[in-house]
Order: structure tokens, then sequence, then C-alpha cells
């Protein structure tokens, strides 16, 4: 039946490209999407990576003769063979993963793996693509058979997440996942809860006499505290997600965000809110939703320990953990949003590695 279903190989190898495309594009989404009504980009992941099984099995049963005669093989061929080990292994780690298996591979979890696979198979496509790839012509377009290939597709794709999700609840399979499909870790333990940073932020610890948080850009006055003006009495219980794989959720207390602002008076045509980090680090929030959020000193009753952002650090409810900027020393209220953080959140903390090693 699946067979019979079978698109035209040049179809087959466009809609390869186009979903590889789409599981990579809504994988990028995932990244940022930390809210419950988020949870369609989680779905929309799965289902395009389980629709790839179908694509890939049709090239591999139309293939499967050139890849197994070696007396054939050239560097093209070369590429093939890592480009479907790749992405079979992409497939494999994102099954396992959201199965409800945590194991790690070196010192990376799974899911951590699975990302950098996806993210290899993109350029090795590339080069398998170049100079290979034929457009479909509109005869390929045409007839009942190509438009239910294309639904089967869809299907497949669609039935196989739903097929997993049954057999996980089924078999009591990954009962401690979010919709993103973190696990709990460190709930309610204080600082007891996995440190991490992203890329390079590793900072010496700060020493509190000498930090100081400057609340400045588009207000009516500037403000510089010290770590004796904090006024910690604010609290909220908010879940940490972070993007290598575990979420915990605990009480924070800190001082609001939407308070300091109101000490500063922000320009009316203020529109974003820059939480800065001593390493360079930083990330803007909507004014609005700025203000809802709480500038942390403690977790769970206890002082924020150095790896997990002391003195200050951002607790942004709905947003991944890699937004939660640490070791807070600047806020910049601007009108206009600071795009250069996406590349700061990469090389941040280099340059003052580069000077420690000096």
């Amino acid at each position: 039946m699946v067979s019979r279903l079978e698109l035209p190989p040049r179809l087959v190898d466009l809609s390869i490209l186009v979903t590889v495309g789409f599981a990579v594009a809504t994988g990028l989404l995932t990244l940022i999407s930390g809210r419950p009504g988020d949870a369609v980009v989680f779905v929309l992941h799965g289902m395009g990576g389980l629709a790839l099984v179908l694509l890939l099995f049709w090239k591999l049963r139309r293939v499967r003769p050139r890849l197994t005669n070696r007396v054939a093989w050239n560097r093209g061929t070369i590429v093939s063979v890592l480009l479907t080990g790749l992405a079979l292994a992409a497939l494999a780690t994102g099954f396992v993963w959201t199965s409800g298996g945590t194991p790690t591979i070196g010192p990376w979890l799974l899911l951590f793996v699975h990302m950098a696979l996806g993210a290899l198979v993109v350029p090795v496509l590339l080069v398998h693509l170049r100079g290979r790839i034929h457009l479909p012509s509109t005869d390929d377009f045409e007839g009942r058979r190509t438009a239910l290939s294309s639904l089967a597709v869809v299907g497949f794709g669609a039935l196989a997440w739903r097929f997993q999700r049954g057999a996980n609840r089924l078999l009591g399979l990954a009962t401690d996942q979010r919709f993103t499909g973190s696990t709990e870790e460190g709930t309610d333990a204080g600082n007891a809860f996995p440190v991490t940073s992203w890329v390079a932020d590793d900072p010496d610890p700060i020493d509190p006499d000498e930090w100081e948080l400057r609340v400045g850009g588009a207000v009516e006055r500037e403000q510089t505290l010290s770590i004796d003006d904090l006024d910690p009495d604010s609290a909220g219980r908010t879940t940490l997600d972070c993007t290598s794989g575990w979420y915990s959720t605990h009480d924070w207390r800190g001082l609001r965000v939407g308070d300091l602002l109101d000490t500063v008076e922000p320009d009316p045509a203020a529109e974003w809110v820059s939480f800065r980090s001593v390493t360079g680090y930083r990330w803007s929030l909507p004014i609005e939703e700025a203000r809802d959020a709480l500038l942390a000193t403690h977790t769970d009753g206890e002082r924020l320990s150095h790896g997990h952002g002391f003195p200050l650090r951002l607790v942004a409810p709905g947003r991944r953990g890699f937004q939660w900027v640490k070791w807070i020393d600047r806020i910049e209220i601007s009108r206009q949003r600071d795009t250069s953080e996406w590349l700061a959140i990469f090389v941040s903390g280099f340059e003052e590695n580069a000077t420690n090693d000096r």
C-alpha cells in the first residue's frame, strides 16, 4: 500500500528538502516557545520529523542498489551515506527523547545531541543536492495519485505522532515531560537544580561589594543600585524550562521589574527592556511583559548561588531558560529592540575568558 502511494522520484527529493526545512524551522521555534499555547509548534515539529521517515523510506528504497554496490561508490555516495546516517540518527534521538528516554551521550543530554544532529543535516543536505537536484516537472504534480501521495505523507506524520503519544500513555512513558519535552529536575530544592550556561557564559564569582545595577536608556532619570539597595519584597512561583531538556519549578523572590521601571519613568515611546549580564549576554522583553518579570535574588528561600546568577537573575514566566539572563548588572530601556542580542548570546563570555587566559 505504501509503495503504491509513492511520490514520483523528483517529488520525493523535493519533499525531503521541504520537510527538512520545515523540521529545522519548527525546531528553532521550539527554542523560544515556552507558553502552553506554543505547544502546537512542538506538535508540528514532531509530525514533520515522522513524515520524513516515510519520505526517507521511499528514497532509500529507490537508491538502495547504488548504495549496496561498492564498486559504483564515489564522493557523492559518501555524502549520501553521511546524510542518511545523520538524518536517521536525528530522527532516532528525537523519537527516544519524546518516548521518555533521557540518556546522556558523553557530557550531553540526548536532546542536545538531537538538536546538533538536526543542525548538521542542513549543510550536508545542501552539499548533497548541489548539482544533483532536479526540479519536478508539471507532469509530476498532475494526477490523483500525486495528491493522494502528498496527503499520505502528511497523514503518516500526524498518525505516527498520535500513535507515539498513545503508546507513551499506555506504557507510562514520558510521564514527567512538559509539552516542550523537558523533564523535571530539582523542583522546590533551592539551588539544587542543574547549573547550565549558554555557550561560553561562565564568569568569575561576583564580589557583592563591587557589584552595582545600572538602569538607564530612554528614561526620565537613570538609577544605580548597590546590593544593599535591593529590597526583594516581590515573589512568584514560576517554572524554568531549559532548552537543554529539563525544567524546574521554584518560589522566586526579588524585585518586580515594573516597580523598578516606575522609579526611572520610561519614555512614553519606550517599548523594550534589555537585561544585560556582566558577561555581555543580554536579552530583551517588550516593556509590558517586562513589567511582570522578576529580578530574582532568592529561590525557595535561598540566596541565589553564583551558578544560578547571583546577585541578580531574570525570571521571565513563559520564556525559555536561555532568556532568563543571569548575573545582571545593567538594564536598558529603549524605543527599539536591540537586535544585536542575537549575536551577543553566542559570543558573550569569550572576551572575558580570553582576558583571564592572558
